[in-house]
């Protein structure tokens, strides 16, 4: 997905409330804007970095610019969690996962399990439906490895377990994360963050849900899905 109109940089002040952050821009302008990510953005709110965030001229809006990414080091790293669905289904459709790629028709939302919506449901002639969850993934402590979550999430352990009731149902059900940044080539649970996720991750994988991680390239002007990489299972 490209970024249209292109993003325009600033410099972290700080993010607060979970849903605003203030910033400066490049004129020196201070201003406050809307953050699309409730969690806790370890390791990525230093004041002080350079960000990039995208404008809104819409009368709705109460806050005109908008967090999308910040630079750690050398790698630009996305942060907006309103953006993984886009990029999960850019990969199926590119073919990123083989295993999905025979399916034809992806429905969006679609009511599942215990009052609950999956991301995406895949069907196609001759093949069992296709459950599949997307989870965003930005959080890296160890060089290479990205890590999922960087938090506690009980709402997470819920939908491993309804995965699992539709793979012990005879469907397909998949654990997809999607990694915005490039900079990691291996996958992993978090455990020692949120042991109960941990615990609930294995107990899907035993109950035959499938996990895949995918890599983006991140840049100002685009995030595009790149490819698989490993999944350490535990």
């Amino acid at each position: 997905m490209r970024f249209d109109p292109p993003l325009v940089s600033a410099t972290l002040v700080q993010r607060y409330k979970r849903f605003l952050f203030d910033a400066v821009l490049e004129d020196g302008s201070p201003f406050t804007g809307s953050c699309p990510n409730t969690g806790s953005m370890r390791g990525l709110t230093a004041p002080g970095s350079k960000i990039w965030v995208s404008e809104h001229d819409s009368q709705t809006r109460k806050y005109r610019h908008m967090f999308e990414m910040i630079e750690v080091g050398d790698e630009t790293v996305g942060i907006n969690t309103g953006l993984p669905n886009r990029l999960a289904e850019e990969a199926i459709h590119a073919g990123l996962i083989p295993s999905l790629s025979a399916y034809k028709t992806i429905l969006r939302e679609q009511r599942y399990g215990r009052n609950s919506r999956i991301d995406f449901l895949l069907s196609g002639e001759d093949l069992p439906n296709a459950y599949v969850e997307v989870k965003n993934v930005h959080f890296s402590r160890t060089p290479g490895l990205a890590e999922f979550p960087d938090t506690a999430t009980k709402r997470g352990a819920k939908h491993l377990e309804e995965l699992g009731d539709m793979a012990e149902a005879g469907h397909r059900a998949v654990m997809l994360y999607l990694i915005q940044r490039h900079d990691c080539d291996r996958f992993s649970i978090c455990a020692d963050l949120d042991p109960l996720y941990a615990i609930a991750f294995e107990r899907a994988r035993k109950r035959g849900v499938e996990a895949y991680a995918i890599r983006c390239r991140v840049s100002p002007q685009e995030i595009v899905p790149s490819g698989l990489v490993p999944v350490t299972d535990l």
